[in-house]
């Protein structure tokens, strides 16, 4: 890995001691990052908990890096802090090996994979969703993180939303997401990373067990078509493969829609001339079932939840490490570099957008169009090879959520909207205080 010697022609700002830039962007990550844009341009260095990395910012650095046509940018290395947890998985593998199976994985997204994930959730949601207080205040993010739990563990592995196997799962999935973004990467007792590492080790012996029967007898749970999914050549994969690409799967289904669905309803009680659009387009399609046809009309939904992934975007910094020496804007990168992509900070760039920090989701209809201004002004999914592979099922799963909430219910806020943490996982401090009322 370079060191900052090696990396002395790329500008930057002067970094403390030891701990270099680390506190300045935990504590205001966008703010920072812009500021340094304006001081020192697209390309500069920063030092992350000991690890200078250069920062590649806009739309062009996001194309040229995530479809990454020469073969120089690693995934893996990126994202190396998730290997003690998620080992294997298809964010960390890179090239043909992550092509052979991301090939294996498409067999779980097809068509009629997906409208089985939708009648598993359908009924799930419905009875979660009643389950939530009316006229009284609680946290929707808590609410909203407890509900995609189980309902991963209802679509994703056919488990009861309530049985013990689902609980103890769902604890260990939550061990794991504090593992993956604590600073102390050794599994010393009683430590986040020490809790995810045994969250890993019950995930993998729990659902090792599961595959004879899943194999044997299948389902249209997730889980159960990993276990049978091939690619083209009818090549599948062993035992170990399905463990490591099921536990970050779950994660990642997790943690980005609950982020994302927090931020819509924050939005919609924020900005109640929304909700009444949205309520109309869902009361627009009657009593009829919420079907692949129902949920392809609710256009203004989709641009809600376009504008939410663009103002607070589960991922707004992708890493990679280069793999080779390259060129980028008069600057020589050389091998080994830890790069940062900037989504997050692009999608808030005027640009590509129209008052960029206002909550506007016609920006999205067809006669502004705002994202087609670039590929890549709006990347929430990354892009390239790479791109979230679960984009459609996270769209169908919103959609969802919504309708069968505005079928029944408004929601407004219990107090002061709430300010977002950007890192490392999107989040509104201190909650999100909401009001349900039945209609």
């Amino acid at each position: 890995m370079p060191t900052k010697a090696a990396l002395a022609h790329i500008p930057g700002p002067p970094a403390l001691p030891l701990v270099g830039h680390t506190f300045a962007i935990a504590r205001d990550s966008y703010g920072t990052q812009a500021e340094y844009i304006r001081r020192y341009g697209e390309v500069y260095k920063t030092n992350m908990l000991g690890v200078w990395r250069v920062n590649l910012c806009g739309a062009d650095a996001l194309e040229r890096v995530l479809l990454d046509r020469t073969g120089l940018f690693s995934s893996e290395g990126g994202w190396d802090a998730l290997a003690r947890i998620y080992p294997g998985g298809l964010l960390l593998q890179d090239f043909e090996h992550h092509r052979a199976n991301r090939r294996i994985m498409q067999a779980a997204f097809r068509a009629e994979a997906i409208r089985d994930y939708r009648l598993r959730m359908t009924g799930a949601m419905t009875e979660l969703l009643d389950r939530w207080p009316d006229g009284e205040a609680f946290c929707f993010y808590k609410a909203i993180k407890a509900l995609t739990l189980r309902l991963g563990g209802a679509v994703f592995m056919g488990l009861p939303l309530d049985g013990p196997l689902a609980q103890q799962v769902n604890r260990a999935i939550q061990d794991e997401i504090r593992a993956s973004i604590t600073p102390i990467r050794q599994a010393i007792p009683f430590t986040p990373m020490w809790r995810g590492v045994r969250g890993r080790d019950f995930l993998r012996e729990a659902f090792r067990k599961l595959i004879p029967e899943r194999r044997a007898h299948g389902g249209d749970d997730f889980f159960s078509r990993m276990c049978a999914a091939t690619d083209e050549n009818g090549q599948g994969w062993d035992e170990d493969q399905i463990l490591d690409q099921f536990n970050l799967l779950i994660m990642a289904a997790h943690d980005t829609t609950a982020t994302s669905l927090s931020v819509m309803i924050e939005a919609l009680a924020s900005h109640p001339e929304w909700q009444d659009r949205l309520a109309q387009e869902v009361a627009s399609l009657g009593d009829r079932p919420l079907d692949e046809d129902a949920l392809g009309q609710m256009r203004q939904t989709n641009n809600v939840f376009r504008e939410a992934l663009r103002l607070v975007p589960p991922v707004p910094f992708i890493p990679r490490r280069a793999t080779r020496d390259f060129d980028w804007q008069g600057y020589r990168i050389p091998a080994g570099t830890s790069l940062s992509l900037n989504p997050g900070v692009t999608m808030l760039s005027e640009t590509y957008f129209t008052n960029p920090t206002a909550f506007d989701p016609d920006r999205f209809a067809p006669d502004r169009a705002e994202d087609q201004r670039h590929k890549f002004a709006w990347s929430p999914f990354g892009g390239g090879a790479h791109k979230c592979i679960g984009m459609h099922f996270a769209t169908l799963q919103v959609k969802l959520f919504v309708a069968t909430l505005l079928r029944s219910r408004r929601v407004r806020l219990a107090g002061a909207r709430p300010e977002w943490q950007r890192m490392p996982i999107p989040k509104p401090k201190g909650g999100l205080q909401v009001i349900l009322d039945r209609i």
